[in-house]
């Protein structure tokens, strides 16, 4: 069978499951719907956590920049997973100690204040919707290759399946939808990366054969791709070209945005004991391992096969997999010298950042491009980072089971997130702004149907995004980790851990942080507010994406200076901080 009708089957059946899930599963009170009912198993828990905490970044689009990145690619990589290990062990147990639905509810309650509730929830939708852009958008790329559509009825598709899961079952439909998840999108991580492993080095561990030599050769793969990269003109691929402080804020926006995400640490509110929330991370924490310690090998496998594949390569004599990818507008190639071959070489091809086909053919065959053409590089070729992973089956010669197998995963990583942040989204509005502040009396009825309203809404807002991303999968995710480093983490941490942290602070904290956060990513990211994206402007060399660490830091002097010129919160209030950190016998 060709591999469309692969797809149709494979992910037809997955999609089939889904929703069979959510049907079963389906929300009946406030409680199911916002955290399942409180009683989710460990087990269970960890492998819904894992999937919402690997998006189509994880999935899609970390291999991807990394591929093409090389050594600075690894701040995802470490980021990622030390910020994992951060909010396992710093916040999740005293959260869910707490026994609060939603991050914003435990700002209100531990600030004793509806304006820090009401801050918070403005928070969350910043993190939340710039988050849910990048799955909507992984969503897109894998149905506009695999389902041979435009990338724009992709996420129209993505909205679709979602909606009904997420809207019909909330947390408890989402929570067991997320095993069913995890289980296909791991099984289609490692299985083309096992493949590729062997047959380039002879190892069927691709965490080792990252390391081994290639097949009937002494040299290892990375000192080959090395070789490939320097030859030419690129900087070696496990050389960085990031200045080391940039590397740093990166990496510590990504970890400390993680310990701050809101659909991450719902999670540990859906078990019993805080014991099962210390468990269920553990758990987590190995599933995800599984596919961030193959992560980094699939990069350097598909950076290698695509460079034997296609460069210095007749454009008539590209392989078939060149020519999809083109015509689902993810790859391009211009000839500059009009020698009708594909020359990778370093820089962009567009001056803008992303091709603009037009009808008709050039004169080799290839699609003929709108943009502008870059004339500073001698580089021919445009390839979308998101789309390395699903296309290195193809590149790799896999069989076609196994190409429909990857669609099927990507597609569960981005919908297994999205549905994560959606909930947040709806449970933001319904319970901390309607219930919480307007509507106290609300019955638990009424307040489930405007939480389903909610993220009907919010649907529709993440299609949004989702059609006009402000770049690729994983750099839009690290923009919302910033955000949440910068609005949430500081409050949260000084919440547990800091009796004297008082309401003024903590809301200032957050208004600050999150607002110079906003600025900056607006002003050097989008080029909006008189800024413009050229690294040289950028403060002090940091990046949009590390721009996160400092608006964490701003959170903290604020919150620290103007509650000590403030009184202290109430000595209830106090009294719970203390309480806790202290889990009952009963809870553990």
């Amino acid at each position: 069978m060709d591999v469309q009708t692969w797809t149709y089957i494979i992910v037809g059946v997955t999609f089939a499951l889904y929703i069979a899930i959510a049907i079963w599963s389906r929300a009946n009170s406030t409680k199911e719907f916002y955290v399942a009912g409180g009683g989710i198993g460990p087990l269970s828990n960890g492998m819904a956590t894992a999937a919402d905490w690997m998006s189509a970044a994880s999935f899609l689009s970390m291999a991807g920049l990394i591929a093409f990145s090389g050594y600075d690619g690894s701040v995802y990589l470490m980021g990622w997973t030390g910020g994992y290990v951060l909010l396992a062990l710093l916040l999740a147990p005293y959260l869910r100690k707490f026994g609060k639905f939603t991050v914003p509810d435990f700002i209100g309650d531990r600030y004793y204040s509806n304006v820090a509730r009401t801050v918070a929830v403005v928070c969350a939708l910043f993190v939340s919707f710039t988050y849910v852009a990048g799955q909507m958008r992984g969503v897109g790329v894998v149905f506009s290759r695999f389902l041979e559509t435009d990338i724009n009825n992709g996420v129209y598709i993505g909205m679709g399946i979602v909606f009904f899961y997420a809207v019909l079952g909330g947390m408890k439909g989402i929570t067991y939808t997320q095993v069913a998840q995890y289980c296909v999108l791991i099984f289609a991580f490692m299985v083309p990366a096992i493949f590729i492993s062997i047959q380039l080095t002879g190892n069927p561990v691709p965490q080792l054969g990252f390391g081994s030599d290639m097949v009937g050769t002494s040299t290892s793969l990375l000192d080959k791709l090395d070789g490939l990269m320097t030859e030419l003109g690129f900087t070696a691929y496990t050389d960085g070209s990031r200045s080391m402080g940039d590397m740093f804020f990166i990496t510590a926006a990504l970890m400390i945005g993680t310990a701050g995400l809101p659909h991450v640490i719902v999670r540990f509110f859906t078990v019993k004991k805080v014991r099962h929330a210390r468990l269920s991370a553990g758990y987590a924490l190995v599933f995800i391992a599984i596919l961030y310690t193959t992560a980094p090998a699939v990069a350097a496998f598909a950076r290698t096969n695509l460079m034997d594949s296609i460069n210095d390569k007749a454009y008539a004599e590209t392989p078939e997999w060149f020519g999809t990818w083109e015509d689902a507008g993810l790859m391009a190639w211009k000839d500059k010298n009009g020698d009708g071959v594909v020359q990778i070489r370093p820089g962009k091809l567009f001056v803008e950042a992303k091709p603009a086909f037009r009808e008709g053919r050039g004169e080799f065959g290839e699609r003929i491009i709108g943009n502008l053409i870059d004339t500073n590089s001698a580089n021919e070729l445009y390839i979308d980072n998101d789309i390395m992973v699903l296309a290195n089956p193809e590149i790799a010669n896999l069989p076609n089971w196994v190409i429909a197998l990857v669609a099927a995963g990507g597609l569960a990583a981005a919908l297994s997130t999205a549905a994560g942040l959606l909930l947040v989204i709806s449970t933001s509005v319904s319970h901390d702004l309607v219930k919480k502040q307007f509507i106290p009396d609300l019955n638990d009825r009424a307040e489930l149907w405007i939480a389903r309203f909610s993220a009907v809404i919010a649907v529709i807002v993440a299609g949004y995004f989702g059609i006009n991303p402000p770049d690729f999968v994983a750099a839009v995710v690290a923009l919302a980790f910033g955000l949440a480093a910068a609005s949430f983490f500081p409050v949260i941490f000084l919440g547990i851990f800091y009796k004297r942290m008082n309401k003024e602070g903590a809301i200032a904290g957050m208004i600050a942080g999150l607002g110079i956060t906003v600025y900056y990513m607006m002003r050097y990211k989008l080029g909006w507010i008189g800024g413009s994206t050229i690294s040289d402007d950028w403060w002090f060399g940091i990046s949009p994406e590390g721009f996160g660490t400092v608006g964490m830091i701003i959170n903290f002097i604020v919150a620290f200076v103007v509650c000590h010129f403030t009184a202290a919160p109430p000595k209830d209030v106090q009294a719970i901080v203390e309480d806790i950190r202290i889990p009952g016998k009963s809870e553990d």
